[in-house]
């Protein structure tokens, strides 16, 4: 039973962030089933600004702490989410996640990520469909 609830909550999570909630639930339960349990210590940094980044995470259980150049920025907690442009094209991290508690987290390396997306041009798609949102975005509000 606790497998299934993580699936679900993992599930849930995904649909929440804007790169994956167009995609149909056939291939989110795919990249759900793709992810692997990781725990991290309290006081850990998960990922750190700067440093190259390959891997995604979904939060399960726990909060993190998201900074930049020092400075806090936001916490997050279950059902958060954070390396998604890592999958993507591995580019430096732009901020610090760091466990605030211990975090039960789901994850997701490049290599994993990219067959899933050869496999399922839908993924493709909606992944197309979130980047140029994002560059409209900030296209808008640099020339605000």
């Amino acid at each position: 039973m606790m497998a299934a609830m993580a699936g679900s909550d993992v599930l849930e999570a995904l649909r929440s962030i804007p790169l994956f909630a167009a995609m149909p639930d056939k291939q989110l339960e795919r990249l759900a089933e793709a992810m692997r349990e990781r725990t991290i210590a309290a006081g850990e940094e998960v990922v750190v600004e700067g440093s190259g980044g390959v891997g995604f995470f979904v939060i399960l259980d726990g909060e993190a702490s998201v900074s930049r150049g020092g400075e806090e920025i936001r916490k997050l907690g279950p059902g958060d989410s954070f390396g998604e442009m890592a999958l993507i094209d591995k580019g430096p991290r732009s901020a610090t996640v760091s466990a605030v508690s211990e975090l039960s987290c789901r994850g997701m390396t490049a290599w994993e990520f990219r067959p899933l997306v050869a496999e399922n041009p839908e993924i493709a798609w909606s992944l197309l469909e979130n980047l140029v949102m994002r560059l409209r975005e900030a296209e808008s509000r640099s020339s605000a």
